[in-house]
């Protein structure tokens, strides 16, 4: 009977591995899956491809651009894009530098994209879009890796802030 249970305990321990060696697996090629979508966008902006490059995106995705401009789905960023790329984009050049990815659910990512840009002219009063980061949530639908949500921010660098005055300055 001991051997038994004993057997029985040692099986479910290396089932137990095997799943988590199976899950570790899928959520490795499910991280390079994800990177791949991020970066894929620095192919589709390099050649000025609106639809290429919302093709990454859910049909019914959010959308924060570099401005601060919110647009509300697929259709909206390509038709916005379009007109872009033939005029203040059309010179421009985007790179990506990094791209970390964190799963939520298994069919849920979050992506922190750093990226460099070179040749874009930018309207009056708006800062050229140089260095910046992007946030992205992705989900898989149909087997693909897609863009819902989008954010994308200009960085600086950090400095801290002022230390808090002491009681008594």
């Amino acid at each position: 009977m001991k051997v038994s249970v004993c057997f029985v305990a040692v099986a479910w321990m290396l089932g137990g591995l095997a799943f988590a060696s199976s899950v570790h697996a899928d959520e490795a090629s499910d991280t390079v899956a994800v990177r791949a979508v991020a970066v894929q966008q620095a192919d589709a902006w390099n050649r000025h491809d609106a639809a290429a490059y919302s093709a990454l995106f859910t049909s019914d995705c959010d959308v924060i651009n570099i401005a601060g401009w919110w647009w509300k789905s697929r259709a909206e960023m390509q038709q916005k894009l379009t007109r872009a790329f033939s005029s203040i984009f059309r010179d421009s050049k985007l790179t990506f530098t990094g791209v970390e990815v964190k799963f939520l659910e298994p069919d849920i990512a979050v992506a922190h994209a750093r990226w460099t840009m070179t040749g874009a002219k930018t309207p009056l009063g708006m800062q050229p879009p140089e260095v910046g980061i992007q946030t992205l949530v992705l989900t898989r639908q149909s087997g693909h890796w897609r863009i819902a949500v989008f954010q994308n921010t200009l960085s600086k660098p950090e400095h801290p802030f002022p230390a808090a005055p002491t009681v008594g300055d």
